[in-house]
């Protein structure tokens, strides 16, 4: 092989490694009401790996969507940090949700469809309780968004994952629709993006 072609893959080989160096894998755990919509609105976002729906903070072993009582609906959010920091990833989220409803979000009520930050150690912790900080200043409201110590997160049906993005047939209150179709109608005839940006205004995070 000639120099210039080894060289030029040394220089390759550096660069794959030098790359994979930089990635810095976190994990992140909120709840913003229905877990098909908080994983449709960050699995876009740059830097986010991948995103999970599943069920968190109860005590039952093994939930199911047919049971998870005490659990909230949530999501973990795979992200690379050298991309985007934990710190973002939770201002996003906060202006994602309607941080001012204890009840459940949107149409959705309930204890399962509450908003919550699970941090899975102090740093987190702490970012977690300044964005809140930082939220209310902004609102000039209260946040019942609560921290809440990361416990099992137990990984939901099939079926949930990239509900989004669905090609199956669904049948709605407008009609048999394409899942992803039956999602958008959901989500509008839901509220929650107009709810969003009635509450956030300009700094709303939605679809």
């Amino acid at each position: 092989m000639q120099r210039w072609k080894i060289l030029a893959a040394v220089a390759l080989v550096g660069l794959g490694f030098a790359s994979g160096a930089s990635a810095k894998t976190e994990k992140a755990i909120v709840a913003g009401g229905c877990f098909w919509c908080v994983e449709s609105d960050f699995e876009p976002v740059a830097g986010v790996i991948d995103v999970v729906s599943g069920y968190t903070g109860g005590d039952l072993a093994n939930p199911t969507y047919e049971n998870h009582e005490g659990h909230y609906e949530a999501v973990e959010i795979t992200f690379d940090s050298s991309k985007i920091s934990y710190d973002e990833l939770i201002a996003k989220f906060l202006r994602s949700v309607d941080v001012t409803d204890d009840g459940g979000q949107f149409c959705d009520r309930g204890s399962a469809y509450r908003t919550a930050i699970f941090a899975g150690n102090a740093a987190q912790e702490a970012s977690a309780k300044a964005a809140i900080a930082e939220a209310e200043a902004v609102l000039g409201a209260a946040v019942v968004t609560p921290v809440l110590a990361a416990g099992t997160f137990w990984i939901a049906e099939d079926y949930h994952q990239d509900y989004y993005k669905g090609t199956n047939l669904i049948l709605t209150r407008a009609g048999p629709k394409k899942q992803s179709n039956a999602y958008k109608f959901y989500r509008e005839s839901c509220g929650r993006d107009a709810r969003v940006r009635q509450v956030w205004g300009d700094q709303a995070f939605t679809k």
